[in-house]
């Protein structure tokens, strides 16, 4: 694309929707520029575990269905017939079953996926260990998910960057936005610290500083910022094969009350803790981690070694290997979540050709490409897709 500050669509934001939008809008035609404050897969996207898909697509697939199926398939493509290594990996995923009450809760939500068409399995601890000989055998159970995969966050999200600019989009880095405008068009100027902008459409794709970039536009955009945090062990031989997970945290959520004051699915309501999460995996350095937390701290990155240390227990339970190993080194990134736990993706009410795509919580890496594709199909034609419907920004979105 030629070095100039006029194009159809300004993204801004370069996490895995930003990015993956360009690439999509880029492929359509579009003369796409993306502005990131700081760096591609700076945030959330390029520090999470990089865990992918989850249940297939079923027999009447939703929007979360859409949005993990389709995200792991364009993850698939990307390695496999566009050639970027992004240590992509379909190895299934294994989610730990601690109590004989979680192993109840499991088998029924396994029959009932199996019945609307999606792919889920409970194993006992010892069918477990026969594809997973680190995991416990004292525990209820296991649900194994086989559509489950993984990919480096950092390298995969910086793919996109690279095959958007392959396909003519004007990716730009250290651009922190300062205003946006919408002329008497219908196009937008953007000021950022570099430069002017203008654009015939705006999409916002900036995950957790959504509501900040919001009060620029004199809207509120509900998301609240959720702190996510890792550790990781120093590196040893292969030994964990798929995604860990547990059931602990779904059990719990499960008969959760809603809460004004919170989003759901979190694991402390002020500091109060009201569960345990997981999710780990080895990469291919070898380095084990694990996370788990979702704490409601405003933009605070600094981890909290209590929580790691609790984190650490609840992994070790599942697989006790990690139990022995030390933390090497740990760290935090903010994370999106929206008032009712549903994603933000579609038109802003009450502007022309403003677009949204946030709120994919703490998943936002795994269905980050499929909300790019389906933002940048919208763009395009002017219609979304049927399946936005739930996501729908009206339903949440006002102006002050």
């Amino acid at each position: 694309m030629p070095n100039s500050n006029e194009s159809d669509v300004l993204i801004i934001g370069g996490g895995i929707c930003g990015v993956a939008t360009a690439f999509h809008l880029s492929q359509l035609g579009q003369r796409v520029t993306l502005l990131e404050r700081g760096e591609i897969a700076g945030e959330a996207s390029g520090v999470n575990a990089g865990g992918l898909g989850g249940l297939g697509w079923g027999s009447n697939p939703d929007l979360q269905a859409y949005l993990t199926a389709g995200s792991f398939e364009i993850f698939k493509t990307l390695q496999l017939d566009m050639g970027y290594d992004i240590e992509f990996h379909a190895q299934g995923g294994l989610q730990a079953v601690h109590t004989p009450e979680q192993a109840d809760f499991t088998r029924d939500r396994v029959l009932r996926l199996k019945t609307e068409g999606y792919h889920a399995e409970f194993l006992t601890a010892r069918e477990a260990r026969a594809i997973e000989p680190e995991a416990s055998e004292t525990l209820a159970g296991f649900m194994f998910l086989p559509k489950r995969g993984r990919a480096d966050p950092t390298k995969a999200t910086v793919a996109f960057g690279k095959a958007s600019a392959a396909l003519g989009a004007d990716i730009k880095t250290g651009h922190d936005v300062q205003a946006m405008t919408q002329l008497q068009d219908g196009s937008w100027q953007v000021r950022s610290s570099q430069g002017e902008f203008r654009a015939g459409s705006l999409a916002l794709a900036v995950g957790a500083w959504s509501k900040p970039v919001g009060d620029m536009l004199g809207i509120d955009i509900p998301i609240t910022p959720i702190k996510g945090q890792m550790w990781a062990t120093e590196p040893v031989p292969p030994s964990i094969f798929h995604l860990i997970g547990s059931m602990e945290s779904p059990f719990d959520w499960s008969s959760e009350s809603k809460s004004e004051n919170y989003p759901p699915e979190i694991t402390h309501h002020r500091d109060t803790r009201i569960t345990r999460h997981l999710y780990g995996r080895q990469t291919r350095n070898g380095e084990i981690i694990f996370g788990g937390d979702r704490q409601m701290v405003g933009y605070d990155y600094k981890p909290d070694m209590a929580g790691i240390e609790v984190n650490r227990g609840q992994a070790s339970e599942v697989i006790p290997l990690v139990g022995r190993l030390p933390i090497s080194r740990t760290w935090a990134g903010i994370m999106p979540f929206s008032k009712d736990g549903k994603p933000i993706i579609g038109k802003v009410p009450g502007f022309e050709n403003l677009y949204i795509s946030t709120g994919l919580a703490s998943s936002g890496f795994g269905r980050g490409p499929m909300a790019g594709k389906l933002i940048a199909e919208y763009i395009h034609t002017g219609h979304p897709a049927p399946v936005l419907a739930e996501s729908d920004p009206a339903r949440c979105i006002e102006f002050k």
